[in-house]
């Protein structure tokens, strides 16, 4: 159940993030500072929450990453492989694209098979999307409500620059690699490397 707007617009509202801890007694607590350690981790969680990552897959991408990185000889900078590896994954891609309002949304329809790459049907949330690949709504699933809604909301939705969006169609093409600079992320990736890098 969602707050009602006008809780929301008040001080109260449970959504505002507050320097001290929840409760009755949260102000009158002193916090003690979080160890190295502890902020990676944190970094860490935030990043797996934040696109819905095993703790597997995350581990894999980041010593991928950082593989890559020594190979080229320092060619890319590991915190952007990172991102860019996180970023194109088709559930990511979809979120936003502004096909589906949120990424755990974006994995159901991947997985339910309602997604086409290249015209061809998946159902692999996961992959990465290259350079040049298009992504699409089935035209069989395009006529149910819940994509038929998602038109109107897409009229005035703007995609970021790495991407194309054509929401007559619910479809879309990935124009270019996504870069740490066009995307706003609440994680400090760089902690999430020290993390894994121990």
């Amino acid at each position: 159940m969602m707050l009602t707007p006008e809780r929301c617009a008040s001080p109260k509202c449970a959504f505002t993030r507050r320097s001290y801890a929840p409760g009755a007694h949260g102000q009158s607590r002193r916090r003690r500072p979080r160890s190295g350690y502890g902020e990676q981790l944190l970094e860490k969680q935030r990043i797996r929450i934040l696109y819905g990552v095993s703790e597997r897959a995350l581990r894999r991408t980041v010593r991928e990453a950082l593989a890559r990185t020594r190979a080229a000889a320092a060619s890319h900078n590991a915190l952007d492989v990172i991102t860019s590896e996180l970023e194109r994954r088709l559930d990511n891609v979809l979120f936003r694209m502004g096909i589906a309002p949120s990424r755990a949304i974006a994995r159901q329809m991947v997985s339910h098979g309602h997604i086409l790459v290249n015209g061809r049907r998946t159902t692999v949330p996961s992959r990465a999307l290259k350079v040049g690949e298009t992504v699409s709504v089935r035209p069989q699933s395009a006529a149910r409500i819940p994509f038929d809604e998602r038109r109107e909301v897409l009229k005035k939705y703007k995609p970021p620059v790495w991407l194309t969006l054509d929401y007559e169609t619910l479809g879309g093409k990935m124009v270019a690699l996504p870069t740490r600079d066009e995307i706003a992320l609440t994680a400090d990736v760089a902690k999430v490397v020290e993390f894994y890098a121990r």
